[in-house]
């Protein structure tokens, strides 16, 4: 039987990104396929340069530009503050190195994209997913595209996202290219099937987040039984630059009593991070990361994945929209395509955050029902597209 090569992020020291990796690896391993995810070491530098040089053409791009000011401004404040702000950062990171050193298969190092081009044939299939990795500038760095795969390997794309509502009219010949050279594509949001529909004409499913593979039972593997706070409290996971939901977070804790948690500057370094949370651990990896999900008695996110174990924990949430609609780099599209899947689209906050009733229940047996649904639709895609490929599971 033949290998699996998984192209992934699993190298991005954040949540969502290791999370969603390790679970594109682990349902691989639960089926008895051998694989192996693509190790990105001495690829990193040639994808890197691509993407630097993308984002210096689009500088006039205010929204781009903005979103990239925050995150060299946080490893600017890293250098200045490396006493106390780097170093607590730095805890954080190992964490995020640890497991990954600790959870994944990596191939061999390949030392550019032709080495790996001219060795893809040592495996039989090649899966792509999840997350954002068909974002415009993935796009032009051309690693998650699978261009380097030989044309008669199979390639596979699950759950694979284009983080935005629409790409660039210039990249359509480019992206409409290595979409049709992918045998299998599946993705992970509904603007994501408009998007291939409108380049290839091709209509393809729609399937879930790796991470919604499992339940949280399943999760548990990865956890200690520990609580990490042992008081009662409320989650807060924002990746955004949004004061306001910050202001939220405080109102709620005035009503409820509960203390707040906070993973602070996680992509960008944020003012209003600083004063209004009661904790702020950093030595919090992955596995943590759903511990505290795990525990808590409200959880306020912006983030996808935060949603997403949200969700599978059954916990009272509000999710947020990270970007403004009019913004070009919003990636806001992933949250309410999942929750409408769900029907529970009122749990996405846009406006009227004083109007809220935090006694609204989630009805968890529905969305459960609705979730083992799509669970099990998206794995019947996955088993058949790696058996077509020549994968026997």
């Amino acid at each position: 039987m033949g290998k699996v090569g998984i192209v992934s992020c699993y190298f991005q020291k954040n949540y969502g990104s290791q999370l969603q990796a390790y679970a594109t690896q682990k349902i691989l391993d639960d089926w008895g396929v051998d694989n192996e995810t693509i190790n990105i070491v001495g690829l990193e530098r040639e994808i890197t340069n691509t993407k630097y040089k993308y984002f210096i053409r689009n500088l006039l791009n205010a929204s781009i530009s903005k979103d990239k000011i925050g995150y060299l401004k946080l490893s600017l404040l890293k250098r200045i503050l490396k006493k106390s702000l780097g170093q607590k950062i730095k805890i954080r990171e190992e964490m995020f190195e640890k497991f990954s050193h600790e959870m994944f298969q990596l191939s061999r190092q390949y030392n550019s994209k032709k080495d790996l081009r001219e060795h893809s044939k040592n495996y039989a299939t090649f899966l792509v997913g999840s997350d954002q990795l068909w974002l415009p500038s993935n796009i032009e760095a051309d690693y998650y595209t699978l261009n380097f795969v030989h044309n008669n390997i199979p390639k596979i794309s699950y759950a694979t996202s284009f983080g935005v509502s629409t790409i660039p009219k210039r990249q359509n010949k480019k992206a409409c290219s290595f979409l049709k050279r992918i045998e299998y594509i599946s993705v992970r949001e509904m603007t994501a099937q408009k998007i291939v529909k409108g380049l290839t004409g091709k209509t393809v499913p729609l399937v879930c987040d790796p991470t919604l593979l499992f339940t949280s039972d399943e999760w548990q593997s990865i956890q200690k039984p520990e609580r990490i706070i042992t008081e009662k409290y409320i989650f807060c996971y924002f990746l955004g630059n949004n004061p306001d939901q910050r202001t939220f977070a405080k109102r709620l804790k005035e009503k409820t009593g509960l203390k707040i948690v906070h993973l602070q500057h996680l992509d960008e370094y944020i003012k209003s991070d600083e004063s209004f949370a009661d904790y702020t651990p950093y030595n919090i990896g992955p596995s943590e990361f759903i511990s505290l999900i795990r525990d808590a008695e409200f959880i306020l996110t912006d983030s996808f994945h935060g949603t997403c174990f949200s969700i599978l924990h059954r916990k009272k949430f509000f999710a947020f929209n990270r970007y403004k609609a009019n913004e070009k780099h919003s990636t806001n599209s992933r949250i309410p395509s999942l929750l409408s899947l769900l029907n529970i689209s009122n749990k996405l906050l846009i406006t009227n955050y004083d109007d809220i009733d935090i006694n609204d229940d989630i009805d968890y047996d529905d969305v459960l029902r609705r979730l083992d649904d799509f669970r099990y639709f998206s794995k019947d895609f996955l088993k058949n597209a790696l058996t077509s490929s020549g994968i026997k599971i």
